[in-house]
């Protein structure tokens, strides 16, 4: 396999994105063997027992899970790296490193949509829906509903399993892994923990104040986005480069001021966003019921009857599009979408202030500064 050449100046090259598409590509393909043994075991020799199409369907689906993406959480871990080592300290286990954050990314990814319901993610059937689609063309007995969720839960738990492996056969130094692996347990633990707190502030009322709400919202985004998108990722590769506390000190000021303005910017989206770029439902955080920063701004600025009628139409399982279009101008009115987009600008020079107080290498500078702009000024 040929490491790609790493850009500072694009630091989310094409060649950047293919190089963690092939190492995730060559692992998943390593597991095929154990794929296949499982589906076709018979328990004694010459047997003939029908092969189990679902394993095959489940290697599928991890397969087009981890086809496309940003590609952002391994990207922080390599340019985190080059920030500390240069470049040359890029070496092909830490690319696999790298990649193997993607794996635990998609495992997240697949069961977030379970937990919300969601139809399509990147433009494609969401896994449970494929799971149920397979359910109901076999014709087997029980709800194909209940069947596809069943998959994607499993999916998502040998996703996260396998990017463990991954990153235990990456071929770190032993120094080097000992480093990293605190990063690791701490990103598995928090985007977890983070999930915990979103899916609570969902099924919850809002708790009163603009405080008390902006407060919440900040939680869910710092555990189970701001750290797991970009802090972690960063850090995880600055370790492996074995970076001083004080670089580390300064890489965590930056990550966490990026990782918050980049999941305000996918709250945006997820109201405002086009589906033919997002590969989501335009609105779909409005039919799920997301209480965003996005969300507790606007009910703070509404007067008394447009807030009830915010609180009618937001997450309602089967909002309209005439709905969705009321909640998108009550939120534009209120001034909450102007206050949350100055909120991201604000956020973004504070990361990039801080990479100005850090000694790290002109590489790094440079392509964090990029991913910075990237991270915050997109379209999906």
């Amino acid at each position: 396999m040929t490491t790609p050449v790493l850009v500072a100046t694009s630091p989310l090259s094409a060649a950047l994105r293919d190089g963690i598409a092939d190492q995730l590509t060559a692992f998943l393909d390593g597991q095929a063997t154990l794929v296949e043994t499982i589906a076709g075991w018979s328990p004694e020799p010459g047997l003939a027992v029908p092969e189990a199409d679902e394993l095959a369907l489940i290697r599928r689906i991890a397969a087009e899970a981890t086809s496309g993406g940003k590609r952002l959480r391994p990207a922080f871990a390599l340019w985190g790296c080059v920030a500390v080592g240069g470049v040359e300290a890029v070496t092909p286990a830490v690319w696999t490193a790298a990649a193997a954050l993607d794996l635990l990314h998609v495992s997240a990814l697949v069961h977030d949509d379970v937990m919300d319901d969601s139809d399509l993610r990147r433009g494609r059937p969401a896994a449970h829906k494929q799971f149920e689609a397979f359910h109901a063309a076999q014709g087997w007995s029980g709800d194909p509903a209940v069947f596809g969720r069943a998959g994607a839960i499993l999916l998502g738990d040998l996703l996260v399993m396998w990017s463990v492996e991954m990153f235990d056969r990456a071929g770190l130094s032993l120094d080097a892994r000992e480093r990293a692996l605190p990063v690791l347990h701490a990103v598995r633990s928090e985007v977890t923990l983070g999930q915990m707190l979103d899916v609570a502030a969902q099924a919850r009322p809002p708790l009163g104040t603009l405080t008390d709400d902006v407060l919440a919202a900040q939680r869910v985004v710092e555990h189970k986005s701001a750290k797991y998108t970009v802090l972690r990722p960063l850090l995880l590769g600055a370790q492996i480069a074995d970076g001083t506390p004080e670089v580390l000190a300064g890489l965590e000021m930056y990550g966490s001021a990026l990782g918050r303005a980049f999941q305000y910017r996918d709250d945006l989206l997820g109201v405002f966003g086009d589906e033919a770029v997002t590969g989501k439902p335009t609105g779909d955080d409005l039919r799920e019921g997301k209480r965003t920063l996005l969300v507790a701004h606007t009910r703070a600025r509404l007067s008394e009857p447009d807030r009830a009628r915010f609180d009618r139409l937001f997450g309602a399982a089967d909002l309209s599009v005439g709905g969705r279009d009321e909640l998108q101008s009550l939120i534009s009115a209120s001034g909450a979408l102007a206050e949350v987009e100055a909120i991201i600008d604000r956020l973004h020079d504070e990361a990039v202030g801080a990479l100005a107080e850090i000694a790290i290498t002109d590489d790094g500078r440079t392509a964090l500064t990029a991913l910075a702009r990237a991270a915050v000024h997109r379209e999906h």
